[in-house]
């Protein structure tokens, strides 16, 4: 039976709506400044906590851009001295981290930035992880037991998002790959969550449709894999369901026809996205990860591709499961099926590829991805177990 269409505001759409003409402040447990124009009071909240020395961490593209020379400068008219680091990958990797110590150590900075989409927090937040904790990064690696030796401090942390898909800012750990092996390591603890978060979805509005896209069918993916994650959390399940709804609402014109209406919609998906996947990930996100160590895949790109094959991958024996999410879909039919055959049409509005092969997958490469993927650590939590012939059947079908 199809959704109804009369449904009551949520707390959180009736927040939204007023986003333009207000701040709003959420706590989750992380300090969230959200709204139009956000951005404004970091020089103020960077002055009242006494760092005037930050290490601002963004990524080449960014750093070129007029919003982030606004930021620089509304800083430096604080008097508050101000040193870039932006010579990192696109994808981040240990030289990343390693280089922006080096800067840290070299220039004196008393606090970290991260301002960018996923790439730019993760390498802040392993930055901030590393200024007091110099043993080999990797060492702090969460699937080997490595949070155990995360004992000592971080400095003042503030993320600033400029996109609207992983969610990095509210998140508590980072993803960086291992130069030579290419593989993906997480390194976690509570102490990496930033301090404070500016949500401004004004720093969004100038993202080119095709990050939009992107970057927005991340969030989605996040929300779905941890909604049809293992491991039990109501809480985490309803946020999951709550980001669907806004993604479904305003991904589309976020794309399209933007306004500060969707672009804050999409903002807030994403944020919850990364909350609700502290619950797990699944088979998308070990489809996606190898994309990106081997073959320099845009992330959401790499997750926008394959989820309709991985959410088709998992509909028998959650058959309840994606009947809620057709049903938050507002899907005439409320089954599994309909809900991959939305993710295509999806993709297809906006401008995502449909296979592999067109954004440059071979089949040659198909085993090496493989043996990536079933090493990965997002499918452990996925709602059914995940073999390496899945993983080079789904790649297959993908292609």
């Amino acid at each position: 039976m199809a959704r109804a269409d009369a449904l009551p505001l949520s707390l959180l759409q009736l927040l939204l709506q007023r986003t333009t003409k207000m701040i709003n402040q959420f706590n989750i447990p992380t300090t969230i400044r959200f709204g139009c124009g956000a951005i404004k009071e970091l020089p103020a909240y960077l002055r009242n906590n006494g760092l005037k020395r930050p290490l601002l961490v963004t990524d080449p593209t960014i750093a070129t851009l007029p919003f982030f020379k606004e930021i620089v400068d509304d800083l430096l008219a604080r008097g508050i001295d101000v040193e870039v680091f932006a010579d990192t990958h696109k994808n981040p990797v240990k030289s990343d981290v390693y280089k922006g110590t080096d800067v840290w150590d070299q220039t004196a900075r008393d606090s970290i930035v991260g301002v960018g989409g996923g790439a730019a927090l993760d390498i802040a937040r392993a930055i901030a992880l590393r200024v007091n904790h110099r043993e080999d990064l990797f060492k702090y690696d969460d699937l080997i037991g490595g949070d155990v030796y995360v004992t000592n401090e971080v400095p003042p942390f503030i993320t600033v998002p400029t996109t609207a898909g992983t969610g990095s800012e509210v998140g508590r750990s980072a993803i960086i790959a291992d130069d030579e092996t290419h593989q993906k390591k997480i390194l976690f603890s509570p102490k990496l969550m930033a301090s404070i978060v500016f949500a401004d979805p004004l720093l969004t509005m100038g993202l080119p449709p095709h990050i939009t896209a992107a970057t927005g069918m991340d969030a989605l993916t996040h929300n779905m894999e941890a909604f049809l994650a293992k491991n039990p959390n109501p809480i985490c399940d309803g946020i999951a369901l709550e980001g669907i709804h806004l993604i479904a609402k305003s991904l589309e014109k976020a794309v399209l026809d933007p306004d500060e209406g969707v672009r804050s919609n999409m903002l807030v998906a994403s944020m919850m996205g990364a909350i609700a996947f502290q619950k797990g990930l699944g088979v998308v996100h070990s489809l996606a990860h190898p994309l990106s160590s081997l073959l320099d895949t845009h992330h959401g790109l790499a997750n926008a591709v394959n989820i309709p094959y991985g959410m088709a991958f998992n509909i028998a024996g959650n058959e309840e499961k994606f009947r809620r999410i057709a049903r938050t879909l507002e899907l005439e039919e409320e089954s599994g099926e309909a809900v991959v055959h939305y993710l295509f049409d999806l993709n297809a509005r906006i401008g995502i590829p449909k296979k592999l092969s067109d954004i440059g997958v071979k089949s040659e490469h198909i085993e090496t991805l493989a043996d990536l993927a079933v090493a990965d650590f997002a499918h452990p939590n996925n709602p059914k177990p995940v073999s390496r012939e899945d993983f080079k059947q789904l790649y297959e079908e993908a292609l």
